[in-house]
């Protein structure tokens, strides 16, 4: 099962190569599952720092291709960064083990983590199967500050509770409310994506014990996966291998609810 785990950091750094996301969603379950690592606390903290490594080799390469927007990534990026920190620094470890009972079920913070991250897991199973229409504006760059603050914290403090980079829920709003390209929004998705991810992670840092090894071998596999589906992405239809990775995202997630309320 160990080494299926490490081979799969390999996969999560293909889809981010091929298709510009997606991998991400499935690092929680694959650190849970096939490596062991506990699933409330120190699964999402790795997650964050997975996925702020691969997206920061993402967005570098992005950036060099001209599709970074630096202004938009500080606006929406600092909201975002300061609720991820906030919430793995303070929220995550005031959650009690065993919220609440009814009957026999005991909803733990395990199954509240799990759960938050299969729903996480289906929305964006959702969004890739669909495909992203092109909404795209045509004009002057404007900005809706209200909107792009109450969406940063939003996704902040999601990402800090399950450890996803978020980027289904990102681009659409960057498109939307900043007015940028598709291209250029992906890009810039990776850019707040990998800020918000490891300064996130930061706050872990003197909560949890971190398993260097593990964490920077898994790590520097996805990176290694990023590079080989850059290079793929030339000659593979990255719209029909999206919506066959999002049925398989969509079946993924409806198994972690099954397994973390049912089987358990």
């Amino acid at each position: 099962m160990e080494i299926l785990g490490y081979v799969s950091a390999i996969l999560i750094g293909l889809s981010l190569g091929l298709i510009g996301g997606g991998g991400s969603i499935l690092t929680v379950p694959i650190l849970v599952y096939l490596l062991g690592v506990e699933a409330a606390n120190t699964a999402p903290a790795y997650s964050l720092f997975v996925v702020g490594t691969a997206s920061l080799i993402g967005a570098i390469i992005k950036y060099k291709q001209g599709f970074v927007d630096l202004k938009t990534a500080t606006i929406f990026g600092l909201p975002a960064i300061a609720a991820v920190y906030l919430t793995r620094r303070f929220l995550v470890p005031a959650i009690p083990e065993e919220l609440f009972s009814i009957n026999d079920f005991i909803l733990t913070k395990r199954i509240l983590v799990m759960g938050l991250f299969s729903i996480l897991m289906i929305l964006a199973s959702v969004s890739m199967i669909k495909g992203r229409k092109n909404n795209e504006k045509t004009g002057e760059q404007k900005f809706n500050y209200p909107l792009i603050l109450i969406e940063g914290l939003v996704v902040g403090v999601l990402t800090g509770l399950v450890g996803a980079g978020g980027g289904f829920i990102i681009i659409p709003a960057l498109v939307m409310l900043s007015n940028l390209p598709m291209k250029m929004a992906i890009g810039t998705s990776l850019a707040i994506i990998a800020a918000k991810s490891l300064l996130g992670f930061l706050g872990d840092l003197s909560v949890i014990s971190i398993d260097w090894k593990l964490l920077l071998g898994f790590s520097g596999l996805a990176v290694s996966g990023i590079f080989i589906g850059n290079k793929l992405s030339h000659k593979i239809d990255g719209s029909k291998l999206k919506k066959g990775f999002g049925w398989f995202v969509l079946i993924m997630g409806i198994l972690i609810i099954v397994k973390e309320t049912v089987i358990n």
